[in-house]
């Protein structure tokens, strides 16, 4: 069983929503997706009160969305999508998906207006994931709502190649953004994509840079975490019964463990305290690999 984080306590996530169409075997399946949902809903599956920044269209893609955050008790504070709601279409390889996404998806963006930021301002943490870097003036606008951000964001960049339109002004932005938070997770195919090395290398630029804390993500060979205080915590991915089912959303699940320990816990000050949070996430990466679909679940 996971504890329930105080009353008082909340968290902000800021990123995308969309409708996952999935071709698979000859068969067409659609979930409610996105990184930032998929952490957002993973968050309020583990007792997090959570709400959701998000650009979503007003369409029929969008009413299911809207209904599904509903259902899973998040609040959805929107962005008007005006070329509607984003959708990815993807095939699957070995179980990991490969995306084309739409026109909305390419040209998402989100507004910081008076409820933005005042739902921003009451975040115990506020967490982004899949957020467009590559549009400089989004981001700088990001950064401008968020106070206190070496103690309260956390960065996730999830990016994706075919939503992405300059990868190099991408990196320059997550790079300026980084240091300037909390804890910043990165996964090894992110690694690959964004700066053509492993995720061990992408570490240690990151702590080289003065970002506080990493935590890194290598599918398969588990998950660990780095700090600028020297801190090192790995934690191979825990073995469950039955097949692996589906990987999408084992990442998003890993980060909303990490949070909801960190809310429950407090942020770790030595190894033996990330090491827990780490295999707590660990097991409920599992479990949400043996599930079709993304939506966290737990042991």
């Amino acid at each position: 069983m996971t504890e329930t984080p105080a009353r008082d306590q909340n968290v902000v996530v800021i990123g995308d929503a969309l409708i996952d169409e999935i071709h698979l075997d000859g068969q067409v399946r659609e979930y409610v997706g996105g990184a930032a949902l998929n952490v957002a809903v993973g968050l309020a599956s583990l007792g997090v009160r959570t709400s959701l920044i998000a650009m979503v269209g007003d369409d029929e893609d969008g009413a299911t969305i809207r209904g599904f955050l509903d259902e899973h008790g998040v609040r959805l504070i929107p962005t008007h999508g005006p070329l509607g709601s984003s959708r990815g279409v993807s095939d699957r390889r070995d179980g990991e998906p490969f995306y084309v996404f739409n026109a909305a998806a390419q040209a998402r963006r989100i507004t910081f207006g008076a409820k933005e930021r005042e739902a921003l301002d009451a975040a115990t943490l506020v967490v982004v994931s899949c957020f467009p870097f590559d549009d400089v003036a989004q981001s700088d606008e990001l950064i401008a709502a968020i106070s206190d951000s070496s103690a309260r964001l956390v960065i996730d960049p999830n990016p994706r190649e075919s939503m992405m339109h300059d990868a190099a002004r991408f990196r320059e932005t997550f790079d300026r953004l980084a240091p300037q938070s909390l804890l910043v997770k990165i996964g090894d195919d992110d690694a690959a994509l964004l700066y053509g090395t492993g995720v061990g290398e992408l570490s240690d630029r990151l702590l080289a840079e003065r970002t506080p804390a990493v935590l890194s993500t290598a599918g398969a060979r588990g998950a660990s975490v780095e700090t600028t205080g020297r801190v090192v915590a790995t934690e191979p991915i825990a073995d469950l019964p039955g097949p692996i089912v589906d990987t999408m959303g084992a990442g998003d699940a890993t980060l909303a463990s990490v949070i909801q320990s960190i809310l429950v816990d407090g942020f770790p000050a030595d190894a033996d305290q990330w090491q827990r949070a780490l295999r707590r996430a660990m097991l409920i990466a599992a479990a949400t690999c043996r599930h079709e679909g993304a939506l966290l679940r737990q042991p």
